[in-house]
């Protein structure tokens, strides 16, 4: 079940401001109702302050009404038509630890995803198009030590959006007509 915004400030509106019983409060706000009595009763949540689900589009007024008269009935959470909460893309922070492991990343994105372009994988490891070629050139100015590494377990990316990055280039080659690379097979795996 989808819990309201802020809880506990929402029970603390709640309890002020209706006449609903605790376990109605309880249930809507996904708490026990002796936690609900506790706020009550003003040993929990004394600074709180309340949160009005009403304002918020969370619950309807009528849907207040009608549960005050019915102690049967349970507060139902307002369906938005709003999009839930996008993720922002652009540039990410790269903590200073993890910044000498992106041109591994590179190394290995390049190596076994030849299909991604410089704008996606500049996108993907928060990298520059001028550190995409230095790498891919060997005229980076560490490129002696350079070893290929997975971004995913350096952390520089996550599974979800290397796999999306790889199905949107895979989908680009497919519209011009060009074939799509196979990635190379693991270097450690022993012949059968």
């Amino acid at each position: 079940m989808t819990l309201p915004l802020m809880p506990k400030a929402t029970a603390v509106w709640l309890i002020d401001k209706t006449a609903l019983t605790f376990t109605q409060i309880a249930d809507f706000c996904g708490m026990h109702p002796l936690e609900v009595q506790a706020i009550a009763d003003g040993e929990v949540a004394q600074g709180i302050v309340g949160y009005d689900p009403v304002a918020n589009s969370q619950v309807t007024a009528a849907e207040i009404t009608r549960c005050e008269a019915d102690e049967e009935a349970r507060l139902k959470i307002s369906v938005t038509s709003l999009p839930g909460p996008k993720r922002q893309r652009g540039a990410r922070y790269t903590p200073v630890a993890k910044r000498n492991d992106r041109p591994d990343a590179i190394a290995f994105v390049l190596r076994n995803f030849p299909q991604l372009s410089e704008a996606q994988l500049g996108k993907l490891l928060g990298t520059t198009k001028d550190t995409i070629h230095k790498v891919r050139d060997r005229a980076h100015w560490n490129s002696a030590n350079i070893k290929p590494r997975d971004p995913v377990i350096l952390g520089l990316c996550s599974q979800t959006d290397l796999n999306a990055a790889v199905a949107q280039a895979n989908e680009r080659l497919v519209r011009e007509g060009r074939a799509v690379p196979q990635p190379p097979a693991p270097e450690n795996e022993e012949a059968a």
